[in-house]
């Protein structure tokens, strides 16, 4: 019984059992914080041809889309890509940004933090139309 020193001594397994709790407490509020911080969390982003501008929430959910002028004088397939590639790139964003509270509330160390960063990076970023079907690239124009 190394992982628990003095577990025979009632006040050596106080102390551990004290110092268990500190830590559980510590991390339910830290967990608290983490959540709290990400539910808050929206990316906006626009397209370096200035076409488009997508805001995404903490979940990746489209929010918010705005057309430039531009858009009426491209093909509407063109401005179907760029939506959509532009709603990848903030997604990405989300995902960093997202990545950057984990490890700011609950450290990198941790397994859970890191259980838990993965699953947001595999939420939030959906593959590469670009890369799985060579006719659908996001920037064909």
């Amino acid at each position: 019984m190394s992982g628990w020193p003095g577990i025979l001594d009632p006040d050596g397994a106080r102390e551990h059992l004290a110092a268990w709790k500190g830590n559980i407490d510590r991390l339910a509020v830290d967990t608290q914080t983490m959540s709290d911080r990400l539910q808050e969390l929206r990316v906006t982003v626009t397209d370096t041809n200035r076409m488009v501008e997508v805001t995404v929430d903490s979940s990746g959910s489209l929010v918010d889309l705005s057309l430039g002028e531009r858009t009426q004088r491209v093909a509407p397939e063109v401005v179907a890509r760029t939506i959509m590639a532009t709603i990848r790139e903030a997604k990405g964003q989300l995902a960093e940004k997202s990545k950057e509270i984990i490890a700011d509330t609950l450290g990198t160390e941790s397994v859970a933090a890191r259980e838990i960063a993965d699953r947001v990076e595999q939420q939030l970023t959906p593959p590469d139309p670009a890369v799985g079907d060579p006719g659908t690239s996001p920037h064909r124009w």
